[in-house]
């Protein structure tokens, strides 16, 4: 490599490293100002969602591949951080990295079942697998799970860090959504992220260069189970209580939802479609009992006036005034 060619990759490092810090600050100065308007139990909520988006998006929307389970993993991190501090400590850190790893590990289990499959059968497994789930913790193990009616949990306070503090708390939450947004930031943007991108576009032409993406295919669902459990064990530290409903195949159309109405194959679209999904289902559902109806016409508009979804579209529509500004020469 000549000695211009490191500067220009040193500079393009450089581009990417100050875009994801600016990223950062306007995603944290956006929770921050509809935290006043919302409240902080509900923006807490809206940011672990998000995290939710964002790990059924790397599947979805970077991989291409529709998931209509992935409730199953964000029930591992929540009954995975429950059962750990039932049982082994109410350290709440050790028990946040325990429902992380009981996600990964499930994902690790039926990775190289999963996604050997393609199209309607890779979204069906998925179903098959939550439905699964879902029997297990309500019939199978209700010893051990509390059944229908859940179980509480509680945590250990070491001395400024208490859970049970609204304000620590929120800024915990929304400290984990920036992180896990610089990392797969700079996971999507690596070469691995543009394997992944092109397995999506065609992986016949992929195998033919010579990657195994059977593995790649597994490693990326494994980063998606166990993010997705990481938002459900901050789901624990916010409300301090598991159901079932964490688990509950029939809700696996929320976070298919969002990730269409805020743009697949996008973070910030992400963030949009989780912010936007959550308060349409918390706002509407006090004035409207049939709010389903509603965010099926959203739904509609969506895909057919907004194809790539809101950011998408907002994306779309700068970068071609950007390109259409004229350009003044001395």
């Amino acid at each position: 490599m000549t000695k211009r060619e490191r500067s220009d990759t040193l500079a393009i490092q450089n581009s990417t490293g100050l875009r994801s810090f600016r990223d950062i600050f306007f995603i944290a100065a956006g929770f921050l100002v509809i935290m006043p308007v919302l409240g902080i139990n509900r923006t807490t909520d809206f940011i672990i969602f998000s995290i939710f988006v964002m790990g059924f998006n790397i599947l979805y929307g970077f991989m291409g591949r529709l998931s209509f389970g992935h409730m199953l993993y964000l029930g591992c991190g929540a009954y995975g951080m429950t059962l750990f501090t039932e049982h082994v400590s109410r350290n709440p850190f050790l028990a946040v990295i325990a429902g992380i790893c009981a996600g990964a590990l499930i994902g690790a289990i039926l990775g190289p079942i999963i996604v050997r499959t393609t199209g309607a059968c890779f979204a069906l497994i998925n179903l098959a697998f939550n439905q699964i789930g879902y029997f297990l913790v309500v019939v199978a193990f209700s010893k051990y799970t509390g059944g229908e009616d859940g179980m509480s949990v509680s945590f250990s306070k070491f001395g400024f860090i208490d859970f049970s503090n609204k304000p620590f708390k929120f800024g915990f939450v929304l400290f984990c959504l920036l992180l896990s947004y610089y990392l797969l930031r700079k996971f999507t943007s690596s070469p691995y992220g543009v394997l992944i991108k092109s397995i999506k576009e065609n992986e016949t032409r992929v195998k033919f260069l010579g990657y195994n993406t059977f593995v790649y295919k597994w490693i990326t669902f494994i980063i998606s189970t166990a993010l997705s459990a990481f938002a459900g064990a901050l789901s624990m530290l916010n409300y301090g209580y598991v159901t079932p409903s964490f688990i509950d195949p029939s809700r696996a159309v929320e976070v298919i939802f969002a990730a269409l109405i805020g743009g697949a194959g996008s973070l910030y679209g992400s963030i949009i479609g989780g912010v936007i999904y959550m308060a349409i289902s918390n706002y509407l559902a006090s004035y409207i009992p049939r709010w389903e109806m509603f965010l099926g016409f959203t739904l509609l508009i969506v895909v057919f006036r907004f194809r790539t979804g809101v950011w998408g579209y907002v994306s779309e529509k700068f970068k071609g005034r950007t390109k259409a500004m004229p350009v003044r020469t001395l």
